[in-house]
C-alpha cells in the first residue's frame, strides 16, 4: 500500500528554516513532495501567477525528497505541484511552518493559510501551520511537535470536506504550552501607516508599518486570546466566505427583482 503523498510548500522561500522544521515533523508520515517559492512572499494572499511566465525546476536541497523551486506565489506553488510536477493527487497539502503568526484577518493576506485553502478548494485535506516568532533563526522544536501530533490525527480522522485547519503555535519551550485549543477566529485588525522615506536619487517612497491588535473587548474564546495564553490555536477555515445571515435581509429590503 502506497504511502500518502503529502505536499507541502510555504511563503518564505525554499529556504527557510521553517520549512525545514516542517519536513523534518512529517517526513516520516508519508511522501513528501516540496515545491516552495524560490523568495519569500509572505503577504501575497491568493495571487496567482498570470502576467509573466512561471518557472519551476527541481533542486537538491533536502536528501531523498523530491523539491521543486517555483518563482511564483505559494497558490501557484499548490497548482503546480497538482497539476504539473507529479502524477498522483496529493493526499495531504501543508504550508509553512510561517515565521510570524496567521492568527485573526491576518489569514486574509497570508500566502501561507492561501496555500492551505487553496487546497481546501481542490477538496484536498489541508493545513497551515504559523509560529509567531518573525526571526529566520526561531527555534521551531515545539512547533515540530505540535506539527507532527495534528498532521497525524488529519491524517487518521480525515477533514470536512471545503475546510482546511489555520494552526498558530506560540513562541515558547513545549513545557510551557498548555494545550491545543479548536476555537473561532478573532477580532483584531491592522492599524496602517505608511513610513515616508526618501530614496538616493530624493524621490519619496513608503514603507508600510503599523501595529496589530484586537478590537474585542473580552476575546476570551478567539486564536487571538489563547495565543497570548500559550495554547496551540486551530481554526477550522473555508473559502466560502458568503455571509449566509445577510441573504433574507437583504432579500426583504428588495435587492430581488
Amino acid at each position: 500500500m502506497n504511502k500518502p503523498l503529502i505536499l507541502i510548500t510555504n511563503d518564505d522561500g525554499y529556504n527557510a528554516l521553517g520549512l525545514s522544521s516542517l519536513v523534518e515533523a512529517v517526513k516520516d508520515l508519508g511522501e513528501l513532495l516540496v515545491v516552495a517559492p524560490d523568495r519569500p512572499q509572505s503577504g501575497m494572499g491568493h495571487a496567482i501567477t498570470v502576467n509573466e511566465p512561471l518557472r519551476c525546476y527541481p533542486i537538491d536541497f533536502f536528501e531523498n525528497i523530491k523539491v521543486f523551486c517555483c518563482t511564483g506565489t505559494p497558490v501557484d506553488c499548490v497548482k503546480m505541484g497538482l497539476y504539473q510536477l507529479n502524477d498522483r493527487k496529493p493526499d495531504l497539502i501543508l504550508s509553512g511552518i510561517n515565521h510570524g503568526s496567521n492568527v485573526s484577518t491576518n489569514v486574509l493576506y497570508s500566502g501561507t493559510m492561501s496555500a492551505a485553502v487553496e487546497g481546501a478548494l481542490e477538496g484536498i485535506k489541508s493545513i497551515g501551520f504559523s509560529l509567531t516568532n518573525y526571526s529566520s533563526e526561531a527555534d521551531f522544536t515545539a512547533s515540530r511537535e505540535m506539527v507532527t501530533k495534528i498532521t497525524k490525527n488529519v491524517l487518521e480522522n480525515g477533514l470536512k470536506e471545503g475546510t482546511c485547519l489555520n494552526v498558530n503555535v506560540p513562541d515558547v519551550p513545549l513545557n510551557k504550552i498548555k494545550g491545543i485549543k479548536v476555537c473561532r477566529q478573532g477580532r483584531a485588525f491592522w492599524d496602517d501607516t505608511f513610513e515616508k522615506r526618501v530614496d538616493p536619487l530624493g524621490k519619496d517612497y513608503f514603507w508600510l508599518t503599523g501595529s496589530f491588535g484586537s478590537s474585542e473587548n473580552k476575546p476570551n474564546d478567539s486564536d487571538v486570546f489563547y495565543l497570548e495564553n500559550n495554547y496551540v490555536t486551530i481554526v477550522p477555515t473555508q473559502f466560502d466566505m458568503t455571509c449566509h445571515s445577510t441573504i433574507e435581509e437583504l432579500k426583504k429590503q428588495g435587492f430581488e427583482l
